[in-house]
């Protein structure tokens, strides 16, 4: 199965140069700027003139629709499977999706680091085959650049709980655009980690399409 990752468009979707085909296409979150639902409806149309079999994406921060009218938000994605805390399973591979990040400032799918988000990730099923979230895990493609130097951002939680999911094979993720890559970690285990992150830290959305396949 191919997967083609993207994340972080933030409604400049029309501006990546090329989308690769594949299987699947994974949005990470963020595809609005300021998450409005008539930005949600031009994204949703744009999804619906790619060719690829499946679509999934979470929400992200940036995405404050899908928390202040989940419902509405929920009806205008036409073009592809919104997950939120939940799952889809595609050709015999198990999907995961969750919007959440560590707590910053007053945006949407915030939540307090510790107990908040341990629960979170708690409802990821063990037996889940690709993990998509909006931000990353500690350690992992997280690094952002501050006055004081760079800083990892991740959350602590979400890795401890990737390190319990045994059929994990691939995390797909965004929310910190310098992150923006793919690597691979394990020796007995392989595990894929994507930073999907379309647009650069100056909101330029030049990075590309990351694609890699599961079987």
């Amino acid at each position: 199965m191919r997967i083609v990752c993207i994340s972080d468009t933030h409604s400049r979707h029309e501006e990546i140069e090329h989308v690769p085909e594949g299987d699947v296409l994974v949005h990470a979150g963020d595809c609005l700027a300021y998450g409005s639902l008539s930005n949600l409806q031009d994204f949703d149309a744009w999804l619906g003139t790619l060719p690829h079999r499946h679509k999934i994406f979470v929400a992200g921060n940036h995405d404050t629709c899908f928390e202040d009218e989940p419902g509405l938000a929920r009806k205008t994605v036409t073009n592809a499977t919104y997950l939120e805390d939940s799952g889809v399973e595609i050709e015999g591979f198990k999907f995961w999706g969750s919007p959440w990040t560590p707590r910053f400032f007053d945006w949407a799918f915030n939540a307090k680091r510790g107990p908040q988000l341990f629960e979170k990730w708690q409802k990821i099923p063990l037996d889940t085959d690709v993990l998509i979230t909006h931000g990353p895990p500690k350690g992992i493609l997280d690094t952002v650049t501050t006055r004081d130097g760079k800083q990892q951002v991740g959350c602590n939680d979400l890795l401890r709980r990737l390190s319990e999911l045994k059929s994990l094979k691939a995390h797909i993720f965004g929310h910190i655009h310098g992150g923006y890559g793919t690597e691979v970690q394990g020796s007995s285990r392989k595990i894929r980690f994507v930073n999907a992150s379309i647009c650069t830290e100056q909101y330029e959305a030049s990075n590309h399409p990351i694609i890699f396949d599961i079987e």
